[in-house]
């Protein structure tokens, strides 16, 4: 090989970033526990009684502390992490809003928020999951900084020019533009909005992320604002990330939302939508309106690019806990089963199984350690679903397979995914003499398997389910009882390992940035004259 040739070649392989990116494929078969990091686990030796949520401070965890506390989130069976934004964050004086200990007040992307620990921490982190088979998903905001006046000092930011910010104006959320260009916060705490269009800062954030995913080996991103940032930023973005995105898109529109997921868009958003259906159709007190659920499948299937690759969420940081809004605990576990075994990725709040009851920011953002990670029901609700969920995803087309509704009624819904028929009710505990007919493709007296209580469910005459509420109205997943085999639930056997094992190879596809191609080009050129 010529001098010029072997240059070529090395330049090439300098080129080409070792992103291991875990692609939406893979993903599509995760459950995701979500952290706040500073409110997860302590480290040992600190102060476990001074952490009340309204005074909005820092209370002490860190990468560290979750690293060591990951046991309880893989035995509920979880496949991924969700953690909040790494980046630096403001470190002047306390606000009136108190102190950045959630991660989003942003000040130079760029550089770690040493309060949560040390490059070799997030390094180890993240490598610690891995080794359990486990995704990282980390928090990433590129749509501000955080202010304390509307004049700021750009000096600390990563980017320091007036030309890569928004003029100041004030949010109109019927405006698209306004949307886009407008500050989010207000006059106490402004939020100076980055000027996503100018070249200089795609290209910084470009390089940043790029080397952010492959400094700390993250698998996915989940995109805070999302819909506060021009549109075509995303595909530049995500791209030079070369993992999975899943964004924030607030609100409860479908079409609004949908336009967010595509090749010209994210790969995913959080499901703000099915939110609010499950809102209207499950909370006590509440409209109870089933087919607002029903409604919902039949748009996101219409107007979603790929409806099961949506976030399923019924808590997060930015909304009051679901306890907050429904005073009976099983609608939690209606809304749960839903989330699970339907269309879309699962997401659980991290407290949400230990029925923390806060309302808006900052009381949904409490300390777990008070809770002790009790074993609770809720916690033993998800790791069934959980189980469940990772055997049909890694022995059926279960989580490619689209969601039917077999049923709606005043009392609840029915859904078809794959062979399993799932039923959600929202009468609340109190037993009722009343029950939600449901008719399956399945033929008469197919023994079917309640996976959350092992009971047999016998298929009645023209495939019908009859599900009766006279012990209170818990969910029910059905699923043909000789299909249970390798599962390891109600007594078969599990073939495998005990714990989740990721299907993902070691090293995923590469992501070629543009100077790669051109090396690529350039070595081809070369050796013709070899």
């Amino acid at each position: 090989m010529s001098h010029a040739a072997f240059l070529a070649a090395a330049l090439l392989a300098f080129a080409l970033p070792l992103v291991h990116a875990a692609t939406a494929d893979q993903w599509r078969g995760r459950s995701i526990y979500q952290v706040i990091i500073d409110r997860y686990a302590l480290p040992d030796g600190a102060d476990p009684n001074q952490c009340p949520p309204g005074t909005r401070t820092w209370c002490g965890g860190t990468w560290n502390s979750l690293r060591q506390n990951l046991d309880y989130i893989q035995d509920a069976g979880f496949t991924a992490v969700w953690i909040s934004p790494v980046s630096q964050n403001y470190e002047g004086p306390s606000t009136p809003y108190g102190d950045p200990y959630h991660g989003y007040w942003i000040a130079d992307a760029s550089q770690l928020n040493s309060r949560f620990g040390t490059s070799d921490d997030l390094k180890n982190l993240s490598d610690e999951l891995h080794r359990r088979g486990m995704y990282l998903m980390v928090d990433i905001v590129v749509n501000d900084v955080m202010a304390t006046s509307l004049t700021p000092d750009l000096s600390p930011y990563m980017f320091k020019e007036q030309s890569q910010y928004h003029p100041y104006c004030v949010m109109d959320y019927s405006n698209t533009t306004s949307e886009e260009r407008c500050w989010l916060g207000d006059t106490v705490v402004p939020l100076p909005d980055l000027n996503t269009e100018d070249p200089t800062v795609v290209a910084g954030f470009s390089n940043w992320i790029q080397s952010l995913v492959k400094e700390y080996n993250i698998d996915g991103l989940r995109i805070d604002a999302a819909k506060h940032v021009n549109i075509d930023f995303w595909p530049v973005f995500c791209g030079s990330a070369g993992v999975f995105c899943i964004g924030e898109v607030f609100g409860s529109d479908v079409e609004d939302t949908a336009l967010f997921q595509g090749s010209n868009a994210l790969d995913s958003t959080l499901n703000y939508p099915m939110y609010t259906a499950l809102l209207n159709a499950f909370t006590i007190p509440g409209p109870q309106n089933t087919s607002a659920v029903a409604d919902m499948i039949a748009q996101e299937a219409a107007k979603f690019k790929d409806p099961t690759l949506l976030g399923n969420f019924v808590e997060n940081q930015d909304i009051p806990r679901w306890a907050n809004i429904s005073v009976d605990p099983q609608s939690l576990y209606n809304v749960m089963v839903f989330n699970f075994m339907t269309d879309g990725i699962p997401i659980v709040y991290y407290g949400q199984e230990q029925s923390f009851s806060g309302n808006s920011d900052p009381y949904n953002r409490e300390a777990m350690w008070p809770s002790k990670y009790a074993n609770t029901t809720t916690y033993q609700l998800m790791t069934t679903l959980n189980q469940f969920r990772n055997f049909l995803v890694n022995n059926t087309q279960w989580a490619t397979t689209p969601t039917q509704v077999l049923t709606t009624s005043p009392y609840g819904i029915a859904t078809l995914k794959g062979d399993c028929v799932s039923i959600m009710t929202n009468i609340g505990s109190p037993p009722q003499n009343i029950s939600i007919p449901v008719y399956t493709p399945y033929s008469a007296s197919t023994s079917l398997t309640n996976i959350l209580t092992c009971r047999q469910w016998p298929v009645g005459s023209n495939g019908t389910i009859d599900a009766q509420y006279s012990l209170g109205g818990v969910p029910l997943v059905l699923y043909p009882t000789a299909l249970l085999q390798g599962s390891g639930l109600c007594g078969n056997p599990h073939t495998g390992s005990t714990k989740y094992v990721s299907s993902a190879l070691p090293i995923h596809r590469p992501v070629v940035s543009l100077l790669a191609l051109l090396f690529s080009l350039l070595l081809g050129f070369l050796s013709c004259f070899m």
